[in-house]
């Protein structure tokens, strides 16, 4: 794990072979003396290595050093912080960091430098837990001893970790306009940091880079449309990362999935009709009705969010009084796929069909019959792509996945790396 924040030295043992445990970030603690194995008489009866005939160990400061168990030494550490195991003399033969006992331990991961003078830690730590280190080491004479030694991580509460929701879901086929959602529950302060540790790797490779709508939201698109039938893999490996104002990342995700046909939806509010595109090629044209003056269907690239084959459409969640001539409540509206935070959908409309083709008589949803509602429901997914032509009021930014209704450039410039 890169870092870089000062190394703090945790040093110990007499006799020919010398082991140093270097623990980086920031830490607490009181100090004391390092750990070594138990045939070392200065461990079993905490006489300072110092006082032994053996070279003297390097100054312990300033991290905090206890020996709290035999031969072994406990040390408060961030969980972000860089561990390194390192011989001062003689070479390193092994290294096992672990927390657990039996057939409950967790190993971590680490790697030995060519020269098998110094391990480093690559895993992530976990918060909460003490582990345990046990290194194997060879002096110039060929004498082999192992050295046990501890540390543990700092507790953090929930409110000190965020946690990544993911859209898509696990093995979701989605449309080809389908963004890469990232919701955290807790801000992240530190972007960039965070976005390091996010990747989006598919089959075949696309161009492509993460946007932040705020502290809580990241998205990911690449510069075109997905092409249809690719398989995309996230990885959010954040764990233990550090996102800045005290605030860790909870878990590391991984999420694949699969994208669909090209379907593509072309809704023209001059001319009451839309075209559904698949794959390059006219599926079918549907008479539809959109917004009605004063509450017209916005203008825009915009994708389907959700599905329900059935839903209550309530006036009032948009901001019209039950008072209001304008205000409708109207169950079991079928086959309704939202396009917009705000209210939008395309929906079946039975009550409309006299005006579909002819007039806009919706408060902004497309309203179609109910067997073309039931045809393009029957095809898409999430993530397919609605775009609407001929309206003067144009798509918020943010009121949906607008991922599309934003020019590369200023998509690119919403990531905290460029």
């Amino acid at each position: 794990m890169p870092s870089t924040k000062p190394s703090r030295l945790v040093t110990g043992l007499g006799a020919a072979f010398s082991l140093s445990v270097v623990l980086g970030a920031c830490t607490s603690g009181a100090s004391g003396t390092t750990g070594a194995d138990a045939s070392d008489p200065e461990a079993s009866t905490g006489q300072d290595a110092s006082e032994s005939a053996a070279p003297a160990a390097p100054k312990v400061t300033p991290f905090a050093v206890a020996i709290d168990a035999p031969g072994g030494t406990t040390q408060q550490i961030a969980v972000d912080s860089d561990v390194r195991v390192s011989a001062s003399t003689g070479t390193l033969q092994r290294v096992v960091v672990q927390h657990g006992r039996g057939a409950n331990a967790s190993v971590v991961r680490g790697t030995m430098n060519a020269a098998r003078g110094e391990w480093t830690l690559q895993d992530t730590l976990q918060p909460g837990l003490t582990y345990t280190v046990l290194s194997t080491g060879r002096d110039s004479d060929g004498a082999s001893r192992t050295v046990r030694s501890h540390f543990s991580t700092d507790n953090l509460t929930l409110d000190e970790q965020t946690y990544p929701s993911v859209a898509p879901l696990q093995g979701e086929t989605v449309g080809v306009g389908m963004p890469v959602v990232v919701t955290f529950d807790v801000p992240v302060k530190d972007r960039a940091a965070i976005e390091r540790r996010l990747s989006v790797t598919s089959k075949p490779q696309v161009r492509g880079t993460w946007h932040w709508l705020s502290a809580n939201e990241v998205h990911y698109r690449p510069r075109s449309f997905w092409p249809a039938g690719a398989d995309v893999d996230v990885d959010i490996d954040i764990d233990s990362v550090d996102a800045g104002n005290g605030i860790y990342g909870q878990e590391s995700r991984h999420v694949s999935f699969d994208v669909g046909d090209r379907i593509v939806s072309t809704v023209n509010v001059q001319t009451q009709q839309m075209r559904v595109s698949i794959n390059g090629s006219t599926g079918r044209t549907i008479a539809v009705s959109g917004g009605k003056p004063g509450f017209e269907t916005r203008a825009g690239t915009k994708v389907i969010m959700e599905k329900f084959e059935s839903k209550r459409m309530d006036a009032a969640t948009t901001g019209i009084s039950t008072s209001d001539p304008e205000y409708y409540n109207i169950a079991n509206v079928e086959y309704a796929m939202r396009v917009t935070y705000s209210g939008e959908f395309l929906h079946a409309a039975p009550w409309s069909v006299g005006s579909q083709g002819n007039a806009n008589v919706s408060h902004g949803c497309v309203g179609m019959s109910t067997a073309d509602a039931a045809w393009l429901f029957g095809m898409t997914n999430r993530g397919d792509v609605v775009r609407v032509v001929g309206s003067d009021r144009p798509l918020e930014e943010g009121n949906g996945w607008t991922d599309w209704d934003m020019s590369w450039a200023d998509y690119r410039s919403g990531s905290a790396l460029t």
